[in-house]
């Protein structure tokens, strides 16, 4: 579910911004996607989440196979950190709280990275 309300957010904020800032004019918007890094990796990443959020369902891990769906679903990781890059190139004088987002994320990552080398390692012949 965390994972879905991401996802809600991530459409609102990307509606918002089409309609409010953009008022829905595609071309100005593909230019200010071009133009701006930050709106570049944010689309990126709305981008990784659209997959994930219609293949969220205990159906899509029937049809697709748990190894493929898990394999799908570690984009989130990716998502992620461009998430917290976006928003941290979207501030413009308050860095706080995207700098805290990012060392949060990739401490996080570095753990499971960690731990998975570990579980590699225990896994070889000695």
């Amino acid at each position: 579910m965390l994972g879905l309300f991401v996802f809600f957010y991530a459409v609102i904020h990307v509606f918002t911004w089409s309609w409010a800032d953009m008022d829905f004019d595609l071309g100005f918007m593909g230019r200010e996607i071009a133009k701006h890094k930050y709106i570049l990796i944010g689309m990126l990443t709305f981008l990784m989440l659209v997959p994930l959020a219609l293949t969220s369902t205990k159906g899509w891990i029937k049809r697709m196979g748990g190894r493929r769906w898990n394999r799908l679903h570690q984009l989130i990781y990716v998502a992620a950190v461009t998430g917290t890059v976006h928003y941290l190139w979207a501030v413009k004088k308050d860095t706080l709280f995207p700098l805290v987002y990012l060392v949060v994320f990739i401490a996080l990552l570095g753990y499971r990275a960690v731990r998975l080398a570990r579980t590699h390692a225990s896994r070889l012949p000695a």
